[in-house]
């Protein structure tokens, strides 16, 4: 009984790094409704943030999410302040869900963590020249 229980531990181990695709396998664009209704609530809402990456206000995590990097440059605009909070607590939960939903097209929850690699060295290529990036240690550069 214990060799059967090992055995079938060991398939079940096997079987799901099997199903788990490589982060260069990953379609990124693949099409499937959810896909398709998070990308295109993204793109509503870029053009609203590009405003704050370029003042610096915002900038992009290590992980791929939106974060406040310099509030003091809102400090006499409350308004703003509030706006960009609100578009951060919008985007990171689509990003959330976009990753999930392009590993549902792959298999499933096993292709979370390459659909989460893949897609976030893209949003990393596609942040502009000299808006703020964090790096894994919490320290803000500009991307080059």
């Amino acid at each position: 009984m214990k060799k059967l229980m090992m055995l079938l531990a060991t398939l079940a181990l096997t079987t799901a790094a099997q199903a788990a695709p490589p982060p260069e396998k990953i379609n990124l664009d693949i099409g499937t409704p959810p896909v398709i209704v998070l990308k295109h609530a993204m793109a509503q809402r870029y053009s609203r943030l590009v405003r704050f990456y370029e003042s610096g206000v915002i900038g992009l995590d290590d992980k791929g999410m939106v974060k406040m990097h310099d509030r003091s440059k809102l400090t006499d605009n409350y308004t703003l302040q509030k706006i960009a909070e609100k578009l951060i607590d919008q985007e990171n939960p689509d990003r959330m869900s976009l990753i999930y939903a392009i590993a549902e097209a792959h298999g499933g929850k096993e292709a979370i963590p390459a659909v989460t690699e893949a897609q976030v060295k893209r949003w990393k290529e596609q942040f502009h020249k000299g808006w703020w990036m964090e790096d894994d240690k919490g320290n803000w550069h500009q991307k080059p």
